[in-house]
């Protein structure tokens, strides 16, 4: 019986760790995706990360934004083209499950930029919906 019971509490640990890594996965996908497209000059796809939602919160230097379509418009305000967007890069500094729906991500970016470069750190909350792991909370400065 006790035999059994380990190996119950060895497969669950598996099947965690395994569930955990594949969320991992598919966040660290979904960030690289969106550097692919701001290098693209694409914001509209950088923004398909983003929880598509009047709920979605930004956090920036000029307060809090709400919504989708702020954020977005916010974006193609901030960085109109190709010269302002420059080359994105991350550097993802902590990944933390915080359940098996929600995580929270620490990290630097960087453009470079001809205009000169910029750099900061963010903190990103991401929530599984539908199947799909969302950025629904950003805080970058």
């Amino acid at each position: 019986m006790k035999k059994a019971f380990i190996f119950l509490c060895f497969i669950g640990s598996f099947a965690f760790s395994n569930a955990q890594s594949i969320a991992v996965k598919e966040i660290n996908k979904l960030l690289n995706d969106q550097v692919t497209s701001w290098n693209a000059g694409n914001v509209d796809e950088f923004m398909t990360a983003y929880w598509n939602d009047d709920s979605l919160m930004f956090v920036g230097k000029n307060g809090v934004t709400y919504g989708y379509g702020n954020v977005l418009n916010n974006y193609r305000k901030h960085y109109p083209d190709t010269v302002a967007m420059g080359r994105l890069s991350y550097n993802i500094l902590h990944i933390k499950e915080l359940s098996p729906s929600y995580y929270f991500i620490v990290g630097k970016y960087t453009l470079n930029r001809s205009i000169g470069d910029a750099q900061g750190h963010f903190t990103l909350l991401f929530r599984k919906i539908n199947g799909k792991w969302m950025i629904i909370c950003d805080q970058s400065s």
